[in-house]
């Protein structure tokens, strides 16, 4: 009994084991060492101690989404919002220190100028001016609707309003700092002689390309102590590299055998049993059809019917020639285009134009696409006939009335809607009606026609570039594949995972099986792309999971723009945020100054002596001598622009020889022998003014300094 009653006391503390011996089963082990440390669950990262929240982050991630209209991917959005809230967090810090603050006086004056809001009708009164009072009366309208339930509007006008806001706070701060970057007129002065005083020279220059590349080799130990050396400047991150066989779900040869038969099988007559009438019925083929939609439709062409007109050059160069001998009711194919089995009967032949120019007064009634008007369909026709026997033939006329009763966007203009190319007028957007008349009528007819916006008056006033023409009905099939070579292929895939997981390698076993091996090299933790296979974030979150290691392997499915598939992927090299990663990039980058600086040391060996003289001796060529440089224009004569050593110039003694210089070009050995400063200004304004305005144009890396200088904790790769 007392050993029930501890139990019943401590029933809580059991519980709580028993949870967490559940989350050991279903959730990976460090899931239950982070389970009690809320900054890691609710925290997607931290600006200088200030949490970002995970649930705030999200929602805005979604938000970033549905406004791109589904055209970002996941991490594009979650790159955007993070860049956008820890830019929030940076700039409320240095705010907070800076003790600016943006009241809401100075927002409502920031809404009330824009030109958008100053622009809008909905803000307008009787005298077409701005009124203040209907924007507030609008932003209570829409506090009024999310009270009701409607949110969305009034979340857009809040997020707009702290846009504002923190535009306000950015100029503030940005004017403030640029304030103090200042200058005065004795800097003003200074900096003038320092540019524009003319230096003569004589010197001695030996270029690194004397010496060879061979002798010159940079190994990875010493690329590595150089990016230790500057840390700062190549920030090592956690990289994964990967090695991986794609297997693509394509049709095979006998799925395209087997789609191209069944695409031949619709072209004739056909017999199929018919459960509704109990009995063997014909069913029309391409051939015999009249209702060409109808058709496409019953048998369930994968293609829409096309009501297009093509010439010989619009056509697949493999039918191209067939289709224009053939006669009216030819059928042609089956023939393969872009992933399809086609065939395609010639409905009919014509001389068309490329384009046509023409003109129109239009009558909408009630009913019609997009009218207003209130007259019946019987009264609109009337009127149409009316208009017409007083414009028939007179083109002046015709201009008059249509700018007096049209209202679209050819009042004003005659009519005169302009040239409409064969393949506008024949497509889904254009009324087939109206294209019908334009296309099928000589230039310089006229008549009255009903399309689903009304009657029109039409003119056909030019056309060009008439040509032989014909109209298609095409059936089409996919070629997809079949569900046993869906099946083939996942066999393939699943066993080579299998043969992995049981100690197998990529390299001999696709060696063995003939597949191709594919790598992605040193990717981030926040990566999504793969060569081969975009947005792929399910491989580099698996790689980066903390218990993965080296030669771990899985398969995954993918889908990339409708092309499925399988990937077997290995783990082959991994590194820790602070280890040192060397890519082919960074060594590319790298390189060329470790071997300037090895080649410096060997050049400066045999650049011996007390003068440019015996210094030239020894190093086999000559004393060089260079007049009127000045920092302005860094340019040495045969050697190029080399501002570090005309930089060095400014300032060694005269006439003293000056210590071995790296250039970027070569090494050094020089004497000054004059200095010849500018004429003195009675004022230095515009030399401070440039000073200002080159220290104002540095005002964009102040983002990027707050961002060095914060504490940022990046936790992305832990949720997404």
């Amino acid at each position: 009994m007392a050993i029930l009653s501890k139990i019943r006391d401590r029933s809580m503390f059991l519980i709580l084991i028993v949870g967490l011996a559940l989350f050991a089963f279903v959730l990976d082990p460090s899931s239950i060492q982070n389970f009690f440390s809320s900054s890691k669950i609710n925290s997607i990262g931290e600006v200088n101690g200030n949490e970002i929240d995970r649930e705030e982050f999200a929602q805005q991630v979604e938000a970033y989404r549905t406004q791109s209209g589904g055209r970002a991917t996941q991490m594009q959005a979650v790159n955007a919002v993070w860049n956008a809230m820890v830019s929030e967090k940076m700039f409320a810090d240095q705010l907070e220190k800076a003790g600016i603050v943006v009241g809401e006086k100075d927002i409502w004056d920031a809404m009330v100028s824009l030109p958008e809001v100053q622009n809008s009708p909905m803000f307008k009164n009787e005298a077409n001016l701005f009124d203040e009072e209907k924007l507030k009366e609008y932003i209570a309208n829409l506090k009024d609707e999310a009270e009701a339930g409607n949110k969305e509007a009034w979340l857009n006008w809040l997020a707009t309003e702290k846009n504002i806001k923190q535009n306000l706070e950015r100029q503030a701060y940005t004017s403030l700092v640029s304030a103090g970057l200042g200058a005065s007129l004795a800097e003003g002065k200074r900096d003038y002689l320092t540019q524009n005083t003319k230096i003569d020279a004589q010197y001695v220059f030996v270029p690194y390309t004397t010496i060879s590349d061979s002798l010159t080799v940079v190994s990875k130990e010493e690329i590595k102590k150089y990016l230790e050396d500057n840390k700062k400047k190549y920030k090592a991150e956690a990289t994964r590299s990967v090695e991986y066989v794609k297997f693509d779900i394509v049709p095979s040869e006998a799925d395209d055998a087997e789609v191209k038969k069944t695409v031949e099988s619709y072209i004739n007559d056909r017999e199929e049993y018919s459960n509704a009438a109990k009995a063997t019925v014909q069913i029309a083929g391409l051939k015999t059809a009249t209702h060409y939609e109808t058709f496409m439709n019953d048998n369930k062409s994968d293609l829409p019917m096309s009501e297009g007109y093509k010439y010989k050059n619009q056509l697949p160069v493999i039918i191209s020639d067939e289709v224009f001998a053939a006669s009216v009711g030819d059928v042609v194919g089956p023939y393969k285009e872009n992933g399809y089995y086609k065939i395609s009967k010639v409905i009919e032949t014509i001389q068309i134009a490329d384009s046509v120019k023409s003109s129109h007064i239009i009558i909408p009634f009630v009913g019609a696409t997009r009218s207003t008007s209130l007259k019946t369909k019987e009264e609109a026709k009337k009127t149409a006939d009316s208009i017409f026997s007083i414009v028939k033939g007179n083109k002046t006329k015709f201009a008059e009335v249509a700018d007096e009763i049209n209202t679209d966007g050819t009042k004003g203009k005659g009519g005169d809607i302009g040239w409409i190319r064969k393949d506008q007028a024949f497509s889904q957007s254009f009324d087939k009606d109206f294209a019908n008349f334009i296309y099928k009528n000589n230039a310089g007819t006229m008549g009255v026609v009903e399309t689903a916006f009304g009657y029109h008056i039409i003119s056909v006033d030019e056309q060009k570039k008439a040509e032989e023409a014909v109209k298609l009905a095409t059936f089409s099939r996919i070629i997809e594949p079949s569900e046993e070579t869906e099946n083939a292929i996942f066999e393939k895939a699943e066993t080579l995972a299998s043969k992995l997981a049981d100690g197998g390698t990529i390299a001999d076993l696709a060696k063995e099986n003939d597949y191709e091996v594919l790598s992605a090299m040193n990717l981030k933790a926040l990566d999504e792309n793969l060569p081969g296979l975009i947005n792929q974030r399910q491989i580099v979150t698996w790689s980066f999971d903390s218990t993965r290691e080296i030669g771990d392997s899985k398969r995954f499915d993918f889908d990339v723009n409708g092309n499925r598939g399988y990937v077997v992927v290995v783990l082959k090299n991994k590194t820790d945020k602070d280890g040192t990663v060397i890519t082919s990039d960074l060594i590319a980058q790298i390189r060329p100054e470790l071997i300037n600086k090895k080649k410096a040391e060997l050049i400066k060996k045999k650049m011996t002596g007390n003068t440019l003289e015996e210094v030239a001796k020894n190093s086999n060529v000559t004393v060089n001598t260079a007049n009127s440089i000045t920092m302005a224009s860094p340019l040495i004569s045969g050697v190029g622009n080399e501002p570090g050593v005309v930089g060095a110039m400014s300032s060694i003694e005269l006439n003293k020889v000056s210590d071995l210089i790296e250039g970027d070009k070569g090494v050094f050995k020089l004497k000054v022998t004059n200095r010849t400063e500018p004429v003195e200004l009675e004022n230095y304004e515009n030399f401070r003014k440039q000073i200002i305005s080159k220290l104002a144009g540095r005002s964009y890396q102040l983002y990027q300094v707050l961002e060095d200088k914060a504490d940022i904790v990046d936790n992305r790769a832990k949720f997404f």
